[in-house]
């Protein structure tokens, strides 16, 4: 991608500050990202991150905790 600033915002929308593993997100209804702007979540039936479910959740990682999702989300 050409659009740096762009890509940046993509990247930055899928991260969420502090370690938040599952057994936190399931009680969230939403999340303020690093982008800056907030994303939803709904634990109803599985959880959804907007409209991406997540795949695999609490994959271990130096610097917190990757929940990984089947679709890239992106900011408004």
């Amino acid at each position: 991608m050409k659009d740096i600033p762009k890509l940046k915002k993509i990247l930055t929308y899928h991260v969420v500050s502090g370690k938040v593993p599952s057994a936190d997100v399931v009680k969230l209804r939403s999340a303020n990202t690093v982008e800056g702007t907030e994303v939803k979540i709904d634990a109803s039936n599985g959880v959804k991150i907007n409209d991406a479910t997540v795949t695999t959740p609490d994959v271990a990682a130096d610097n917190g905790v990757i929940h990984i999702i089947d679709t890239v989300l992106i900011p408004a």
